[in-house]
């Protein structure tokens, strides 16, 4: 099983979010499908199942690799450049 380093680097404790909804789909006049918060700084997106995938993106522009779902009684977390549940 491939294993994620990224984790290790990441901010303790872990960022508070910077909202409670993804600002880029209020501002298109979109509708998140399922929220991630960015583990590096807090930016709230919506995922890659949400019309602009807004989270993928924040990773694309910043680099930041790894984010958590958002959601309500989930805790997984996903590293973009590992590509792996992390």
């Amino acid at each position: 099983m491939k294993h994620c380093a990224h984790v290790d680097s990441l901010p303790r404790p872990e960022p508070g979010p910077r909202s409670d909804t993804c600002e880029g789909c209020v501002a298109a006049g979109t509708h998140p499908v399922q929220l991630r918060l960015c583990l590096e700084c807090g930016n709230v997106g919506c995922c890659d199942s949400s019309p602009l995938k807004h989270a993928a993106a924040h990773f694309e522009e910043t680099g930041h690799p790894v984010m958590r779902t958002f959601e309500p009684g989930e805790s997984w977390r996903w590293c973009f450049v590992d590509h792996v549940l992390a």
